[in-house]
């Protein structure tokens, strides 16, 4: 069997997957191309339908008890998964390093957080740390070129090289790579809303640098900033396509077509 589609040769990893509201209610083809990929590499893929909101938007927003209380339906929701995986750097976060915090006074669920916490994966770290998947046995879909938006979450979780390599080392990838790549997008979750004319200003320079580039695809992991990319580069007059790392490895091993 070809090393670009072979499976594990380990047991199958029993894996939850952990939606989260953007990706479920905009991206839902995201969460069709993890799940693909996932079980293409070994996974058995669960879905509690049961899932909501982490509690982040409150969380970043100061209200901390009700992101407590989500918190809280969320420890219990995936209690029992060996593996949570979410299409979500910013969600991963969340339940990784703040969830703990928000929870360590809480008798009955600050030994669940940490768990959990233990037990979360951001979807790249996942298939490069706990699959082993080498993005270089991944086939670039043809025709296409592609840089990468690096989340501000991500820092919580990964260097940006890695972020980046999960495209720029594909196999055969027309990789281009884009200047300033440390500097937000503008979105910043309830940034947008309290400060919308910075956020704005913020989001037409990152549109810039991506067209400058000139790449067709921008891959960009995080729901929110790819809704406030998009959007701008919308009302500008120059759209751009933006798909999920989780796609765009789907599309380069015959999971799913490109549209």
């Amino acid at each position: 069997m070809d090393h670009a589609t072979r499976r594990l040769e380990s047991e199958s990893l029993d894996v939850a997957l952990f939606i989260t509201c953007l990706t479920d209610t905009f991206t839902p083809r995201v969460g069709v191309a993890a799940v693909r990929l996932l079980r293409h590499f070994g996974c058995t893929v669960h879905f509690p339908r049961e899932q909501t909101c982490c509690g982040q938007p409150h969380y970043n927003n100061g209200y901390h008890d009700e992101a407590a209380r989500l918190g809280r339906r969320l420890i219990d929701v995936f209690a029992g998964y060996p593996h949570v995986v979410t299409p979500s750097g910013s969600c991963a976060a969340l339940v990784k390093h703040h969830l703990p915090h928000l929870l360590e006074h809480d008798a009955a669920y600050a030994g669940q957080a940490k768990d959990l916490a233990a037990r979360t994966w951001e979807f790249g770290l996942f298939v490069t740390k706990v699959l082993h998947v080498d993005p270089a046995t991944i086939p670039a879909p043809p025709g296409q070129s592609y840089t990468v938006h690096y989340s501000c979450h991500m820092r919580e979780l990964a260097d940006p090289s890695l972020t980046c390599r999960l495209v720029s080392e594909m196999e055969g990838v027309d990789y281009r790579p884009l200047d300033r790549l440390d500097v937000c997008c503008g979105f910043g979750g309830a940034f947008n809303l309290q400060y919308p004319e910075i956020s704005d200003g913020m989001t037409r320079d990152k549109v810039s640098h991506v067209r400058q580039t000139g790449a067709t695809t921008l891959v960009c992991n995080e729901g929110g900033c790819g809704m406030t990319l998009g959007g701008t580069a919308h009302r500008l007059g120059s759209p751009m396509t933006i798909k999920h790392v989780a796609e765009v490895w789907a599309e380069g091993l015959g999971l799913m077509g490109a549209d």
